[in-house]
């Protein structure tokens, strides 16, 4: 967790409203762990999304970021870090870092954790933000998420910001014993629902969550490009 200074009035206003967002938009929808509540009562989300829009940014809704891709609503952001189980010696990987602000979030619960992200304008303005708020334990990476990271695998989470067709069989291969995903899957502009996808003693064990609304998961193990129907075999 990056160290914190002394707040401007101006900090302090947006201080009280990222409150009032958990308070009216995270609690009341019945989420309460106190480590999730924090996070997000502390990353500044509206320096996570375009100047433009940064008066929306608390507010209860998804945001435009550019390159047809979105913030998520901040209750959608809380649920899927509760249902990642993060601890301070969790290995997470972020696949599709977007603005950040789900990376903050993550970063501000576990010990470490890579971010992918396929569009480079995106992937360097979510480093920069990043950097400049001091999130050191996070490793921001410029690839297709869908294939994951091999090579700083295993992962203990995995967090995926998109839609997939079926959880990608890299990150389930990049899953630690004990470890879980959490991946919205669907049809693009269909029916989606979040799931999480655990490893355990006996194989892997898939539980089946709320409906919800991705933009696509592209990449060689996603869907070949933002208006695809169908997967790649």
């Amino acid at each position: 967790m990056p160290p914190r200074g002394p707040q401007t009035t101006q900090e302090h206003a947006q201080t009280e409203r990222r409150h009032a967002m958990v308070a009216e938009q995270i609690e009341t929808r019945g989420i309460h762990d106190a480590d999730v509540l924090s996070a997000l009562r502390t990353v500044p989300r509206h320096l996570f999304v375009p100047a433009e829009v940064a008066d929306q940014a608390y507010g209860d809704g998804a945001l435009p970021i550019g390159y047809g891709q979105t913030i998520s609503q901040p209750y959608i952001v809380a649920l899927m870090t509760v249902l990642a189980e993060l601890t301070v010696r969790s290995r997470v990987l972020e696949v599709g870092s977007g603005s950040g602000y789900q990376t903050a979030v993550l970063a501000e619960l576990a010990g470490e954790v890579y971010t992918i992200e396929r569009r480079p304008e995106l992937a360097e303005r979510a480093r920069l933000a990043l950097e400049r708020l001091g999130y050191h334990n996070v490793t921001c990476v410029l690839g297709d998420g869908s294939l994951g990271l091999p090579e700083q695998a295993p992962f203990d989470r995995i967090v995926v910001t998109a839609a997939a067709p079926a959880p990608p069989p890299p990150l389930l291969a990049q899953l630690a014993d004990g470890g879980r995903l959490v991946v919205p899957v669907g049809s693009v502009g269909g029916d989606q629902v979040l799931t999480v996808v655990s490893r355990t003693a006996a194989g892997l064990s898939e539980v089946a969550g709320i409906p919800c609304r991705f933009v696509p998961l592209v990449g060689e193990r996603g869907f070949h490009d933002p208006g695809a129907q169908d997967p790649r075999p």
